[in-house]
Parts: structure tokens; C-alpha cells; sequence
């Protein structure tokens, strides 16, 4: 009984620990850099603010339709009166008019009247010349909407990557920074041996513990930088503050590079297209004003219900159509006229300017990418022989035949060395990355 007990016991324990074995798993996130892009394009808030602009554009889209569909509207009116003429009228509308309600006496004081009227009236646009260059610039501004959120997208996934691989440069800096302080440990016996032997001053002593006090702090620093790049990491990709990120990713270095900086085209970048998206929306902006001059035509039809009651009694209607021309607004029309083609040429001014811009981030990107790449090479042989170097000082600060400062100076050397290796590899991928976002391939 008390073995059954026990078992019931272990079996609970276990049921009631599995939610926060669950939790504790929940709490880590494997994250691969396309994972991390592909997050921060589905629920990144800036890009949905983008999108909701996108949204803003189409409300607008549907709102120029006006300038083809009708108009409908339904009122309905109540009056209430003892006007001699009103009250006639009411009668005549309302079809309830009789030849007693034509003595004089009941014209000049006519009985309190209800009044309701329903009335329908449908507007059809016929020629509205400005309506449509209107309809056409809603258009062309959800066009370059579109385009500046494929931007937006672009930027923030350039931003994940930036931060993505400053986390990974952080924590391989972190690694060199360990494995140079368990070196220092090393060596930091051996000074405290040969110090205790009369083999060293007290000085050669108390150096060794002070670089291994700055690699100490700057593993300290380093850790700092990864904890602060991963909580804006987590803002960019909405995570939940209390998961653990563990990068899967790695810098990646290509062989081979193009020898000429790129002098190709920009004009087919979202934004750059955009822009011109711009030009064109001041250009119909322009049209429209000046087809305000135009005249307008609009047909209507309207009936009315008159009653003393809702809904019964006599009913009319009516057929027309409606011209109105603005013949003279004093002079508004025309500065408005002037105010758009300013803005067209402004427009003009931002598109080519853009333009200029972005060839020259092109061939920047594109430069820094190459000498990151030379630089690349250049660190891997530095570190290769500040490890020999370090290994043979090393070995001969051992037997006594090398001094501490040697050592030191050759420690920091390697140290300085992985993490140059590091810095150039961060800055190779991080290059690649502008390279495609100002070339627009992102």
C-alpha cells in the first residue's frame, strides 16, 4: 500500500512539472537569420504601420468612385404649421385639398397641418472631368504607398540583420575573450609560482592579474552588448521579453567578389519607383485643378411622399439635370494651378536626387564589401602567427627565459587578432546586406 502511495506520489509530481518543463522549453527560441527576417515581416509594428497606410490609400481609391456612382439619400421631414400658405400647400401635396378649404375664412385661418415628408433623391454624375483625374491621382498614391511599404520591409529586415549579426559578433568576441582569459589563468599560476620562488618581482606579478582583470571587464562589457542587441532584436520581432534567443546563424563569407564596383541601374527600387510614383500623382494633382474650370453635369431624380401621417398620402417626382460652372473663384483656381506645379517640380527635385543618393551607397556598400573581404584574408594570417608567437613565448616564459611583459604583449596580440578576424567578418556580412538593400535586392 505504501509502495502504491509512493508511485501515486512520483506520478502527480511528474504531471505537475511538466507545464514548467513546457515553459522552461518554451522559453528558448532557435533563431536562423531568414527566421528572424521572416518574423519581423509579419509582425513587425513599423511595417504594419506601413501596411495600414497601404489601407489608408485603397479608403481613398474607393472614395473616387463618387465621380461614377450615384448618390442616394433618404429624409425624412416633419413640419408642423398653421401658415395660410403653407397650409395649402401641405393639402395640395398631400392630395387631401377640398373646395371647403377655399373660403376665406378657413385661408386666413387655416387649422394646425402636419407635415411629413419622405423624400428620395438619387444624384448621377455625368461629366465630372476633375472626379476622374481625381480618381486616377488615388490610384497612382496607392501605388507609391505600396511601393514605400515594400521599403519599409526592406529597412526593418536590414536592421534584424544588422542586429542579428552584431549579437553573433558579440558573443564570438565573448569566446576569444574566454579562452584568452583561461590562457591568462594559466600563466597567472606561473607568475604567482615564480614570484613565491624569488623567479619574479612582484610587478611581473600584479600584471598578469591586471590584464586578466581587462578581459574580466570587457567579457563584462560584451555581455552588456549581446543582452542589449537582443532586447531590441525582441521589440523588432514582437517576441516576449522573457525568451532566451539562441542564434543558429553564422557569418558567411563568399570566395568570390565582382571586380568593378556596380554601376548598374537603381530606378527599379521601391522606394526610387516610388518616388516617380510621386511625380505622377502631382501631374494628375495638377490635371485635376485644371479641369475644376470644366463645367459639371449631373442628372437627378427625386420624389417626395406627403402626408398628414407617415407613409401615406400624395406623391410627385422629378427628372433633371444640373450643369454648374465655376465661371470666376477669384483667382483661387489659379493659385492652385501654380501651387501643384511647384509641387511636381519638387517631386522632380526628390526623384533625381534620390537617385543621385543612392549610386553613391550603392558603390560605398560595394567598396566597403571589398576591403572587408581583403581584410578578411589579411586577419586570418595575422591571427595564425600571433598564435605561434604566443606559443613559443609561452613556452619560454615557462622555463623562465621570456619576460611577462613578452607575454603580455603577445597575449593581447592574439586576443586582438580573433577579435579583428571577428570585426572584419561582422563588417563583410553586414556590407553584403546594405549592398542588396541599396541595390534594392532585399
Amino acid at each position: 500500500m505504501k509502495l502504491y502511495k509512493a508511485l501515486i506520489g512520483v506520478c502527480l509530481a511528474g504531471a505537475l512539472s511538466l507545464p514548467t518543463r513546457a515553459a522552461a522549453a518554451d522559453a528558448v527560441m532557435r533563431l536562423s537569420l531568414s527566421d528572424a527576417l521572416e518574423r519581423a515581416r509579419h509582425n513587425n509594428y513599423t511595417i504594419k504601420a506601413a501596411r495600414s497606410r497601404v489601407d489608408q490609400s485603397e479608403g481613398r481609391v474607393v472614395q473616387s468612385r463618387q465621380a461614377f456612382l450615384p448618390k442616394v439619400t433618404l429624409s425624412e421631414t416633419l413640419m408642423i404649421s398653421n401658415d395660410p400658405g403653407a397650409a395649402l400647400v401641405f393639402k395640395l401635396q398631400q392630395t387631401s385639398l377640398q373646395n371647403s378649404d377655399f373660403e376665406a375664412s378657413r385661408m386666413t385661418h387655416p387649422d394646425v397641418i402636419n407635415d411629413f415628408n419622405t423624400s428620395l433623391q438619387v444624384m448621377q454624375p455625368i461629366y465630372n472631368a476633375d472626379a476622374s483625374a481625381g480618381r486616377a491621382m488615388a490610384l497612382a498614391a496607392k501605388k507609391a504607398q505600396e511601393l514605400l511599404t515594400a521599403r519599409t520591409e526592406e529597412t526593418i529586415g536590414l536592421q534584424v540583420a544588422k542586429l542579428y549579426y552584431g549579437i553573433l559578433l558579440a558573443k564570438k568576441n565573448i569566446e576569444a575573450v574566454e579562452q584568452s582569459i583561461a590562457t591568462m589563468q594559466g600563466y597567472s599560476a606561473e607568475a604567482a609560482r615564480g614570484y613565491n620562488v624569488g623567479m619574479l618581482s612582484k610587478s611581473d606579478k600584479l600584471s598578469t592579474e591586471v590584464r586578466l582583470a581587462e578581459l574580466q571587464e570587457q567579457r563584462l562589457l560584451l555581455q552588456d552588448e549581446i543582452k542589449n542587441a537582443g532586447d531590441m532584436l525582441k521589440v523588432m520581432l514582437r517576441l516576449d521579453s522573457a525568451i532566451t534567443i539562441v542564434l543558429t546563424g553564422d557569418f558567411v563569407v563568399e570566395g568570390l567578389l565582382a571586380g568593378e564596383e556596380p554601376t548598374s541601374s537603381v530606378e527599379n527600387r521601391s522606394d526610387i519607383k516610388a518616388y516617380e510614383m510621386f511625380r505622377q500623382v502631382a501631374s494628375y494633382q495638377e490635371e485635376m485643378v485644371n479641369k475644376s474650370r470644366l463645367p459639371r453635369l449631373n442628372a437627378f431624380l427625386q420624389t417626395n411622399m406627403h402626408s398628414n401621417t407617415v407613409f401615406s398620402g400624395g406623391s410627385s417626382f422629378a427628372v433633371g439635370m444640373n450643369m454648374q460652372w465655376n465661371i470666376f473663384d477669384g483667382m483661387a483656381t489659379s493659385g492652385r494651378i501654380q501651387e501643384t506645379k511647384a509641387q511636381e517640380r519638387e517631386a522632380l527635385y526628390n526623384y533625381e536626387a534620390a537617385k543621385s543618393n543612392t549610386l553613391v551607397e550603392v558603390q560605398k556598400s560595394f567598396r566597403s564589401l571589398k576591403t572587408a573581404k581583403t581584410r578578411i584574408v589579411v586577419a586570418a594570417k595575422s591571427l595564425e602567427e600571433a598564435k605561434v608567437s604566443l606559443d613559443y613565448i609561452g613556452k619560454k616564459y615557462k622555463t623562465g627565459m621570456a619576460m611577462t611583459f613578452e607575454l603580455l604583449m603577445r597575449e593581447q596580440a592574439f586576443t586582438y587578432s580573433k577579435m579583428r578576424l571577428n570585426q572584419a567578418s561582422y563588417d563583410y556580412c553586414v556590407s553584403k546586406k546594405e549592398l542588396e538593400y541599396y541595390k534594392g535586392g532585399m
